[in-house]
């Protein structure tokens, strides 16, 4: 592979204005493509297997034009102090809101007269309107959104406080300055690596345009694939970071070459020889990771983890041909002033001690020290993941600011917190088998309210409503969904967006094994055939996994506990979202791996190159250490860009994947695994005989390069370009 890898950087290098003129195309013809492509009118979201995703599809078949999966809306009313919305005046207002709700869009299947649905709370303080609509919420026109946002303003000046709740209003997450901020980072922490701001300014370049080519196309066909709104957020999150990363490691790589005298194209070629190599097996750690989300056989997280996983091998593509065309322009200016100066007067400033070698001498003498250290520091912020609770974020979580939450406030205070979460249950029979249904719901212990069934029109199916005294997101609000499904038929079947939330949580545990056992087992395969070991992949997951866990306290702890809550912007705290411990394990095992290839791969040069299994390491922090310590800190700035975002679902992912590298790159990658290393000796690097015959030789330390290229340098290459 580094043979071929090594033609490609010096073709690409040669032939620099083609590429780039190739991958500027390929963005333009994204951009225009996303530019004239029709909105995306869906972001569906289905559970296939569970019964609440049973239930809505009854729903569709039995009640047609209900509107089952539709968007919902409740129009919050308050009194003022001492008055009741059973006034005439102040019921005069609702119902001309009503009237209003009902005019305002011919996307609505039903506005709800609380008059007469007996949405008033019993001290008459509260009352709210409930608003259905025939499509979901991404389908909703922004017309229809104004329709509904004005109905409440209109009313908001006439004696009472309202405030509008509901999916109805669900948008395009808000983006901020954050991610600016984490890239204006990334760009300050590039330039103290390499000292020249030609040199910071290519991976930063390389990787808006990965990421545009991406998120374009993503956009240009969200459409078609049904693609949901924090589809491209997700691409854009990771495609930066290993966009970044992947070039960051080949212009390093270069840059060591051109240190060892050798021209700018054989540098070019050999650093894509090389350090390509190691960017090929990380970008596919990181797409195997993405890929495998599809095991959880949900549509929206399936899709998510596939247009993430193109980004990163965009990302790779452009580490592998962009990046040695644009060296190709860059000529000299790559290097810095520094580095230039001392290079002219035959300094030996690279031979000397850096901070990579000094801390690696460290980890050498004291590993037992060092492992102890690393190992019980993450195990203690890991005792948080110990009570992680898992649900879908609602209302309930959003900033005291907006309108949802402050609706969300007031139906809790007025008619309970389970107002806010009700249960939809369908019966699959007649009005006897309804009315059993009821009869049964009653017996149990947990709700507040049950109303009588509402049949369809062919009188074989019904509707009963029935609302908790918990909050949606509450355990007991759980344990009476499981009450209600123990206690009824099969024909009786539980939906509602709690409902779906706790079928959605119980999905993504029954899958987090199966999971994790598909994407370390295959990512096992592909170390132990980088590495030709089988103890250096083994400590590599099981580190993995003791930052991921650790992660997952500190997520706890923020996110549900509430500690620092209001450094990071969290309100409220409540359950982490059900999707992020799978998550977490998918995205960060691949930029984990990320580390440990780039770092390990030049240990693994200099073990086979003679050195012993101390030097080696040395060795591997010397020419790696900076320069994954770089790549660490510029992913941890993009990630806390987002947690700036205002979706709470978004700010969790960005803290998550935020902290989740500081503690695999800097605790796992830096300390525990030199230490165990070093502590293994001769050992790390033992693979059996039968199994070394079977595995085919990929030669990323570019064995075979060495024998392709000789000692080739400028020097005997007089035919080579210069720039």
């Amino acid at each position: 592979m580094a043979t071929f890898l090594y033609k490609l950087g010096r073709s690409a290098f040669r032939r620099r204005r083609l590429v780039a003129l190739l991958w500027v195309a390929l963005l333009a013809l994204a951009g225009v493509g996303a530019a004239t492509a029709p909105a995306a009118t869906s972001s569906s979201f289905s559970i296939p297997g569970t019964e609440a995703q049973r239930a809505f599809d009854l729903l569709e078949e039995r009640f047609p034009g209900a509107g089952a999966d539709g968007a919902t809306a409740r129009v919050v009313f308050k009194a003022p102090e001492g008055q009741k919305v059973t006034d005439p005046a102040h019921k005069a207002v609702v119902e001309e809101t009503v009237a209003a709700l009902k005019s305002g869009s011919d996307q609505i299947v039903s506005v709800a007269d609380p008059y007469t649905t007996r949405a008033v709370s019993q001290d008459a303080s509260t009352a709210y309107v409930s608003v259905a609509y025939k499509v979901n919420a991404m389908e909703l026109t922004d017309a229809t959104r104004e329709a509904l946002t004005q109905a409440g303003h209109q009313a908001q000046g006439k004696g009472l406080t309202v405030e509008v709740g509901g999916d109805a209003l669900q948008t395009m997450p808000e983006t901020g300055a954050g991610e600016i901020v984490g890239v204006v980072i990334a760009g300050f922490v590039l330039v103290v690596t390499f000292g020249s701001l030609v040199a910071a300014g290519l991976p930063l370049l390389t990787a808006i345009i990965g990421v545009g080519i991406g998120v374009s196309s993503i956009t240009a066909l969200a459409n078609v694939l049904d693609l949901g709104s924090t589809t491209s957020t997700l691409a854009m999150m990771i495609g930066l970071a290993v966009g970044i990363d992947y070039a960051l490691f080949i212009v390093s790589r270069y840059r060591a070459e051109l240190a060892e005298g050798r021209d700018k194209e054989e540098a070019a070629g050999r650093a894509t020889g090389t350090a390509g190599s190691a960017v090929v097996f990380a970008g596919l750690t990181v797409v195997i990771a993405l890929v495998g989300l599809a095991v959880v056989n949900i549509p929206m997280l399936t899709k998510m983890g596939f247009a993430a996983a193109g980004t990163v091998v965009i990302a790779v593509l452009i580490a592998l041909t962009l990046i040695p065309a644009l060296l190709g322009f860059a000529g000299g200016k790559v290097v810095g002033r520094k580095q230039r100066k001392g290079a002219v007067s035959g300094g030996d400033k690279e031979e000397k001690p850096n901070g990579g070698t000094r801390w690696a001498r460290f980890v050498i003498r004291r590993p037992v020290l060092v492992l102890l250290v690393g190992v019980l520091g993450l195990g203690a912020i890991a005792v948080p993941a110990a009570s992680l609770e898992m649900g879908l974020p609602d209302d309930g979580v959003k900033p005291v600011s907006t309108t949802e939450r402050r609706a969300y406030d007031m139906l809790s205070d007025g008619f309970g917190p389970g107002f806010n979460g009700p249960l939809l249950v369908v019966v699959d029979g007649d009005g006897a088998a309804a009315d059993k249904t009821v009869s049964a719901i009653k017996k149990l212990e947990g709700w507040a309210a049950v109303t009588p069934a509402t049949p369809n029109k062919a009188g074989d199916a019904a509707m009963i409503t029935v609302v908790p005294k918990d909050r949606p997101s509450s355990v007991a609000t759980e344990n009476l969904v499981h009450d209600i499904r123990d206690a009824t038929g099969d024909d009786v079947l539980v939906t509602g967006a709690t409902a779906m939330n706790i079928d959605f949580s119980q999905k993504m545990n029954d899958a987090l094994v199966p999971y994790l056992a598909l994407v370390v087992g295959l990512a096992f395969l592909l170390l132990t055939l980088v590495f030709r070991s089988v103890l250096v992949p083994l400590k590599a997951a099981l580190g993995f996994l003791l930052s991921v866990v650790a992660a997952l306290g500190a997520v706890v702890a923020v996110f549900q506990w509430g500690w620092l809550g209001g450094l990071f912007g969290v309100e409220q705290t409540g359950p982490i979202m059900s999707m992020m411990p799978i998550f977490m394990v998918g995205v960060v095992f691949g930029l984990a791996m990320d580390y440990e290839v780039f770092l390990v791969t030049r240990m693994r040069e200099a073990y086979v190159h003679g050195e012993r299994p101390g030097e080696a390491i040395v060795t591997g922090f010397r020419h790696s250490a900076r320069v994954v310590t770089a790549a660490a800190v510029i992913m941890i700035a993009v990630f806390s860009g987002f947690i700036g975002m205002t979706d709470q679902m978004i700010k969790m992912i960005g803290f998550g994947l935020a902290v989740a590298v500081l503690f695999d790159a800097f605790v796992v990658r830096m300390a525990i695994v030199p230490a165990v290393l070093a502590l293994l000796g001769h050992k790390a690097w033992w693979l059996p005989k039968w199994l070394d015959r079977l595995l085919p030789n990929v030669d990323v330390e570019g064995e075979g390069l060495a024998a392709h290229v000789g000692g080739t340098g400028s020097e005997e290459r007089p035919d080579l370009v210069k720039v």
